[in-house]
């Protein structure tokens, strides 16, 4: 498997809407319906594609996982709970292929993320995650990221989690 991250452009958006329906609906069937269930479409990654900072994570022309790092703070986050950052990334819209999960492709994807946060150049990246069966917040703690805050946002359980750079 030789695997290469990259800037995605509007060529990945069709597949990067697919990846990311088929692991909501992988969520959905193991868990029920939640706020994990949205179906994303490829007009929506377009606009998302505006903006830099949406990666791909790929092995030959199979997309494998795809992430966000922005310098906007999404709606959820308080940044009361967060160290303290000049430059923080907030890592958004994180997904691996249903069938290569638990193959190192989601660690590989965070540890990629790090690495672009460092040359970004930023001190902290930030993000949550839901505080329920679904919600990979465990992943992230495994990943290095440490805990620092649980909040209910809009009757959402969210846990918040950082890695300081």
């Amino acid at each position: 498997m030789s695997l290469i991250i990259s800037a995605a452009t509007a060529d990945d958006a069709a597949a990067i809407a697919a990846l990311r329906t088929a692991a909501a609906e992988s969520l959905t069937r193991e868990f029920g319906k939640g706020h994990w269930s949205s179906v994303v479409f490829e007009k929506g990654v377009l606009r998302m594609l505006d903006e830099p900072g949406v990666f791909v994570l790929k092995d030959g022309a199979a997309l494998l996982a795809t992430f966000r790092l922005g310098t906007r703070k999404p709606w959820a986050i308080d940044t009361a709970y967060f160290t303290n950052a000049a430059k923080p990334l907030y890592l958004t819209e994180m997904a691996v292929q249903p069938d290569r999960q638990k193959q190192g492709i989601g660690r590989r994807a965070v540890h990629e993320a790090s690495r672009i946060a460092r040359e970004w150049p930023s001190d902290a990246i930030r993000l949550d995650a839901y505080d329920a069966p679904a919600g990979a917040g465990g992943f992230y703690a495994r990943c290095g990221y440490r805990e620092v805050g649980r909040v209910s946002y809009r009757n959402v359980p969210l846990i918040y989690y950082e890695l300081v750079l």
